[in-house]
């Protein structure tokens, strides 16, 4: 193996209280956050960020006014490189979508590192159109302006990785000792029900995950609890019906029910805002106020031993993969059903989409 890139792709977060307001225009204005056409998507963003900054500031109030996932999203890159570097020469980039490093500095530097090669690995273990779609189109167009003309492979999704699975299940077993009668809440992330129904295989990947998790569990055997499972998702915004059921409504059903709750961000590979604020204290305080009798929050595997290695048997059986696809699943294939269109790989050998 020659000199090898690997680009890692996360949302990015303020990095101070003054780069909320910019930091949710970037979000608001991406193609595939707001579809509108540019003006009109320019002036939503504008409008949007401006009366959103002042609740997300108060959110980052509670975690030091700024987003942990740069250096937790570092702390993984690092681990990851040290990993590969048994290969050979590798270099792991950080490309944040909406806040820096942006996708063109990470592009540049990646240019001025001067690969053979090039594998792009969004830390998005579940493929979106929002998410890892967007990152990926980000990149192609910064190598593109960078005319980085290197062979490059990418990564779309990995929800049931090995690795990854046995993280989830490590910490799950573990939030899940001493409690007799428990309901784990896999919870994912939210998105508008239309962007599902148009084909994006997000929703069907959570619960391949989530699937995945459920039987590592039983397999290993090591839950003494009575216990059950369901995935529901979070951070609903604006008008639109989102994907269900939420995480809000499980919750009353496990006051109701009189069962424990343990919460797993089963979509999330860092801790941010969404773990730290709203799980761990807006969703703690509503269960309480629910009559849940314990409410516990696993951690997101950041740099678990387990999601290091099986990211990086990720890049090498992808670097290892003959087969001319400028992306894939996991192992090469495609993995999510005829019917989810928007996934980014049409068949086996064919280009994505």
């Amino acid at each position: 193996m020659g000199k090898l890139a690997v680009v890692v792709f996360n949302l990015g977060g303020p990095d101070r209280p003054e780069s909320v307001k910019p930091f949710l225009f970037n979000l608001f204005n991406d193609p595939a956050i707001i579809g509108a056409p540019t003006p009109i998507r320019w002036l939503l963003a504008k409008w949007i960020s401006g009366r959103r900054a002042p609740v997300a500031r108060k959110i980052y109030d509670h975690i030091g006014g700024k987003s942990p996932l740069l250096e937790l999203t570092n702390d993984q890159a690092r681990a990851l490189e040290e990993e590969l570097r048994r290969d050979g020469e590798v270099k792991v980039f950080l490309a944040m979508r909406y806040w820096h490093p942006l996708t063109e500095e990470t592009a540049a530097a990646v240019k001025e590192f001067a690969p053979d090669e090039i594998v792009l690995l969004p830390l998005y273990p579940q493929f979106s159109t929002t998410t890892s779609g967007s990152s990926i189109a980000a990149w192609n167009r910064a190598a593109a302006e960078l005319n980085i003309q290197v062979k490059t492979r990418t990564i779309c999704c990995y929800p049931a990785e090995a690795g990854w699975v046995a993280a989830q299940a490590a910490l799950v077993a573990g939030s899940m000792s001493g409690l007799r009668n428990v309901r784990v809440l896999f919870s994912a992330h939210g998105l508008p029900k239309k962007i599902v129904a148009g084909g994006d295989p997000y929703q069907w990947q959570v619960e391949q995950t989530a699937a995945a998790v459920v039987a590592q569990l039983e397999a290993d055997g090591d839950i003494q609890s009575t216990w059950d499972w369901v995935v529901c998702y979070q951070s609903r915004v604006g008008p639109l019906e989102w994907i269900e059921p939420s995480i809000e409504d499980e919750l009353k059903r496990a006051g109701a029910d009189g069962m424990a709750v343990v919460v797993v961000p089963i979509a999330f590979v860092s801790e941010h805002s969404e773990t730290l604020v709203e799980l761990d204290i807006e969703f703690k305080a509503e269960a309480e106020k629910l009559g849940v009798p314990e409410y516990r929050r696993t951690p997101a595997v950041g740099c678990h031993p387990a999601f290091i290695d099986g990211l990086a048997a990720v890049v090498r059986r992808r670097l290892d993969d003959g087969r001319e696809i400028a992306g894939g699943c996991a192992n090469g294939d495609r993995l999510c059903p005829a019917a989810l269109g928007r996934c980014p790989m049409k068949t086996n050998v064919e280009e994505p989409l």
